[in-house]
């Protein structure tokens, strides 16, 4: 538990105690990592820091829609040809579908961005609970930006840390675009404890594919499809539509999330969780699909 006297003062808005401890886990130097609250801030800040206005950036969708407002924010627009692109955007494994790519895949892609002189902005937050052996963390390129979240990994969305690795020159222009002291004293000390910890994820992503092979049957045996998953969601095509769906359940005591935002209206995204609360969650769909 993070110690709660370090609120009485304001952050090292260097952060370099956390970016040390962030540097010994994956083998990087502090100038190569920016830090923000939550992973949000730091797409932001990137796209204000190499976006300028009539750029263009691609996005290839359905994928986290918080990339195309902040190439929007930044007076850019957003293509469905990437040729041109300053910006190629990446989530492996991609949200909401959960599909994974390969490492040698990615760096094939980040060769291929580089050549047109354009960004690779690779999303990873939720590669550490599907196979960080495709990661391509301890990459060091001039033309990628990789993005990491540990409200993900460790389930702590409220503490609102995201972090993230490039190179000094880029790193120094994203955290110049970051507003001070935006990572507070609790989450800073409480995302130093888990990087002090980083090894018990193992463990975690074990007991996840365990039970996603479990539950993935068991959604299969009530008719419905399921994109063939790699980390801890599931997307599933419903017969139904999905509000309609997602507020029967609800009603049930159980909440996933309504995928119409990734402009897929018969689709939902539920989190692989405990076998109890899966079986809950098997039992209320039985009860309110048609």
């Amino acid at each position: 538990m993070p110690d709660s006297s370090a609120l009485k003062d304001y952050p090292d808005d260097h952060y370099e105690m956390l970016k040390e401890e962030i540097g010994r886990t994956f083998g990087r130097d502090t100038a190569e990592i920016a830090v923000g609250n939550g992973s949000v801030e730091l797409i932001r800040a990137f796209c204000s820091a190499v976006l300028e206005v009539g750029d263009t950036a691609y996005i290839e969708p359905p994928t986290f829609a918080e990339y195309e407002m902040a190439v929007r924010l930044a007076g850019a627009r957003c293509t469905v040809d990437d040729d041109g692109a300053v910006v190629r955007f990446l989530c492996n494994p991609n949200n909401p579908t959960g599909k994974l790519c390969s490492r040698s895949d990615v760096l094939q892609l980040l060769d291929g961005v580089a050549e047109r002189g354009a960004y690779l902005f690779l999303d990873e937050a939720f590669i550490e609970l599907a196979d960080p052996a495709q990661s391509i963390v301890d990459v060091p390129h001039e033309s990628l930006f990789l993005l990491r979240s540990l409200t993900k990994s460790f389930a702590v969305p409220g503490i609102r840390f995201g972090y993230a690795f490039g190179t000094p020159d880029l790193i120094e222009k994203v955290e110049t675009m970051r507003l001070p002291w935006t990572v507070n004293t609790f989450a800073e000390s409480f995302a130093i404890e888990a990087f002090r910890n980083y090894d018990l994820l193992e463990e975690s992503r074990e007991r996840i594919a365990r039970e996603r092979i479990r539950l993935t049957a068991c959604l299969s045996e009530l008719g419905l499809t399921c994109a063939p998953p790699s980390a801890n969601y599931i997307l599933l095509e419903v017969p139904m539509e999905a509000k309609v769906l997602v507020d029967r359940l609800l009603s049930c005591g159980i909440l996933v999330r309504d995928c119409r935002s990734f402009g897929l209206p018969h689709h939902i995204r539920v989190a692989v969780r405990t076998y109890e609360e899966n079986r809950q969650l098997i039992e209320a769909l039985e009860a309110c699909l048609p």
